[in-house]
């Protein structure tokens, strides 16, 4: 077999080893462009997971990196003149010329053949070659080649960032995040030999043209850093390899293989820096490729397996990263987060460490999350504890005149079971069961404003006296059961009504019995749904007046907050959102034009709606789609509403168009939620993908919300909250009298559970190689 890889980076010289141990007779070459000893940038790092991985494939190139490596334990957050350590991290630095050295060595051993100083502009010149490997970096050129087949997305992110250098010392992985003149500046740091420090800069593109970056040499460059950063650097320089200012770019390919060609590492797909995710990404490629190799019969059916069992992972780290960026490129919305708080967020942001991960890890550190968290509440004129503080899932809030007891939510979500729009016995026990479990506030389902306002025939309702009794009686049920407040959500379907039950098949039009539709433009959901009519000024009077009715029977019924559903392509949404309004009139156009309508029925049910009660409105942040609603637009909206009095904006997303592209995974939806929050300063409650007590307090302990909504943890477990109380000793959440014996036992377990969890997790982890080295024994593979 004879295989042909362009590029000696990591990825390229690390297939080539693996490759050459499985099968020792194949002629393998490695083309580097560059001279042996070229590199570029300063030190890689890799977690102790990497390193297990490296272990197992090739112990003895692992051997010879760890030998090399600087090893920490610790996460040091520097912001605004605090520093907070977080350790059980379990890092490692390496220099990227010294792992390149020893991957050369190792391939030569096993005798692949390298050659450098070779350019391969044209894979005709390895006609005979059995497999390519195309390792050439960031600006492939092969994969620029064949655009047309591998199909790359090349996102380029909005900050600037330059990779430096420093004699600087450190013992921990730092982040530094730095106020000047111009605007802030953030310097991610690590060790990776003695003596040597990896420094990487970067901002915002407005703050890098007001401190005059654009015109700068690199060594002018890294005087403005060093002056920026001398008080941490003490006197130490900065050193420079091609550190010239530039913007990441984020790599996809539709396809990884084209023939006998495959790409690997930064070739294949990019992962920010942030997450330091691009050397272990690139490795662990070659990794998957060795596998795929040495199980399938031909090198066609091993690059096809490579790349149908690589892709979801890669996909994984490059979410991650997208997450783990997006914070950084908009670090100024937590710039006047207490400095704790916003540690926090700085540990959190990407999403795999979470409140639960980092209290096991850092205790301390987490006990000072929760007093801050708690000191803010106190702010807000609670007597709530700040030594001995809840978690943030339990600390109370107040919209208005309502007072939460804590910070669950029971999701708005759809029981199609009422019949004509009255709600049925079912609907007291689902309501009234969840009310019992501890949550402090209870959304009701979108409750329909009319018949033909409903979504499909089991759609519940509120335009009658029979209705209003029924949902009387519910809330009536939750006032006399719990401490649980109770929301009226108020909706129209608009163009996605008439449709069967959500089990028959969501969405798709009613085959008999249906109604006629009404929308902001007569645009079908599905090409063969109902037409819409486009609603014109009668209609919205008539509709308008719907809702105001609607609300005032909401008010009979004792509900202690009213909702607004203009999201998810219902009636009010359609309006909003640019890919469902086409309207030419004051109703269309600009984003104020589209929010006219919507903003008219509000301030029609807040002037209906007792002042002491509040309001919030559901909005979908982003269609998910070219050209529809972006998270900036969110923000604007959000802003729109809350200058006509709304309390609380309920950030959802999507299902506004059919060919939508939402991009799932947990708490998938928070994101906006933090920018709302953050940007248009408005109280929200988030939703989403969100399944545990950890992840509750994770996002109000990062300050991405204010009110937490969980629809399916609720839907098979009506007491989520009074476990979840449990578990973190929050002996307060209401319980009632009937079930106080229960609710007793559960406590005392949840205190044995607890420590047996939490010492089983802590056995169960192995020590970093940072604590190993700390008690003198040697981070390596036994002998």
């Amino acid at each position: 077999m004879k295989v042909a890889i362009i590029g000696g980076g990591p990825a390229g010289l690390y297939s080539a080893i693996l490759l050459k141990k499985q099968r020792a007779e194949a002629e393998i070459t490695v083309y580097e462009r560059n001279r042996a000893d070229d590199t570029f940038g300063f030190g890689v790092v890799f977690s102790d997971a990497t390193l297990d991985n490296f272990e197992k494939y090739d112990p003895e190139s692992y051997r010879r990196i760890t030998q090399e490596f600087a090893y920490w334990d610790d996460i040091a957050v520097h912001f605004r003149g605090t520093v907070h350590r977080v350790g059980g991290n379990g890092f490692c630095g390496c220099s990227r010329r010294k792992l390149l050295m020893i991957l050369q060595e190792r391939a030569r051993e096993l005798g692949v053949t390298l050659m450098f100083e070779t350019e391969i502009a044209d894979e005709t010149r390895l006609a005979d070659a059995d497999l390519i490997v195309v390792a050439d970096g960031i600006n492939s050129r092969f994969r620029e080649k064949h655009i047309a087949h591998f199909q790359p997305e090349v996102d380029l992110r909005s900050n600037i960032f330059a990779w430096m250098g420093s004699t600087r010392p450190l013992d921990a992985f730092t982040f530094i995040f730095q106020e000047t003149e111009w605007g802030p500046f953030i310097a991610h740091a690590y060790q990776y030999e003695s003596g040597r420090s990896t420094w990487i800069f970067e901002t915002d593109p407005e703050t890098f043209e007001r401190a005059g970056l654009a015109g700068l040499d690199e060594r002018q460059s890294a005087n403005r850093m060093a002056g920026i950063f001398g008080w941490f650097l003490q006197g130490h320089p900065l050193l420079t390899n091609r550190s010239m200012w530039r913007n990441f770019p984020m790599i996809r390919n539709r396809r990884w293989v084209k023939d006998n060609m495959v790409l690997l590492g930064d070739a294949k797909a990019s992962a920010h820096f942030s997450i330091g995710s691009g050397t272990k990404l690139a490795m662990e490629d070659a990794i998957a490729l060795a596998d795929a190799m040495h199980r399938a019969p031909t090198v066609a059916a091993g690059l096809q397996a490579y790349e149908q069992g690589r892709r979801e992972e890669v996909e994984k780290t490059q979410h991650a990263a997208d997450v783990s960026l997006v914070w950084f490129e908009h670090v100024d919305r937590f710039w006047d987060f207490d400095p704790v708080q916003f540690a926090f967020g700085v540990m959190t942001r990407a999403k795999a460490i979470t409140y639960d991960n980092l209290t096991l890890r850092a205790p301390d550190f987490v006990r000072e999350v929760d007093k801050a968290f708690a000191k803010q509440v106190r702010a807000r004129g609670f007597d709530v504890d700040v030594e001995r503080p809840l978690a943030p899932m339990f600390q109370p809030f107040r919209l208005r005149e309502m007072t939460l007891a804590n910070r669950a939510v029971v999701s708005p979500m759809c029981m199609y079971s009422a019949k004509d729009g009255m709600p049925q016995d079912f609907h007291l026990v689902h309501y009234g069961s969840r009310a019992l479990g501890g949550a402090g506030l209870i959304f009701t389902e979108m409750v329909c404003v009319g018949r033909d306002a409903r979504i499909t025939p089991g759609c519940a309702g509120l335009w009658n006296d029979e209705q209003e009794a029924a949902w009387r009686r519910i809330v009536d049920f939750v006032h006399a059961n719990s401490a649980a407040k109770i929301c009226l959500q108020l909706g129209h379907a608009g163009r996605k009504g008439a449709t069967r039950l959500m089990w028959d098949a969501m969405d798709r039009p009613l085959e008999e019995g249906g109604w006629d539709l009404i929308s902001a433009s007569p645009i079908p959901y599905f090409p063969d749904s109902r037409m819409p009519r486009e609603m014109d000024r009668a209609a919205m009077d008539a509709v308008r007046s719907e809702f105001v009715a609607a609300a005032e029977r909401g008010q009979a019924c004792g509900f202690d907050m009213l909702e607004l559903h203009c999201a998810h392509g219902y009636l009010l949404s359609s309006f909003i959102s640019p890919l469902t309004n086409k309207r030419t009139d004051a109703y269309g156009g600009s984003l104020p034009n589209r929010l006219r309508y919507p903003l008219e029925v509000f301030e029609a049910l807040r002037a209906v709606w007792p002042s002491h009660k509040p309001m919030s409105v559901r909005i979908s942040a982003t269609d998910w789609a070219d050209g529809g609603i972006t998270g900036d637009d969110a923000v604007a909206v959000a802003r729109a509403f809350a200058e006509a009095g709304v309390d609380l904006v309920d950030v959802s997303t999507g299902q506004t168009v059919r060919d939508s592209s939402p991009v799932y995974g947990r708490m998938f939806q928070t994101p906006f939620s933090d920018q709302v929050r953050n940007e248009a300063r408005v109280a929200t409650m988030c939703v989403g993908n969100i399944t545990t007590a950890d992840q509750v307090n994770t996002i109000l302990a990062a300050g991405r919300a204010d009110l937490v909504a969980l629809g399916r943890p609720h839907l098979i477990d009506p007491g989520f909250t009074l476990k979840a109380a449990a578990w973190y000793g929050a002996e307060g959440v209401f319980c009632p009298l009937q079930y106080l014996p229960g609710r007793d036992q559960i406590f005392r377990n949840s205190v044995r559970d607890r420590q047996d969890f939490e010492e089983l997790k802590i056995k169960a982890k192995p020590k970093t190689r940072a604590e190993l080295k700390a008690e003198g024994a040697k981070p390596l593979a036994a002998e």
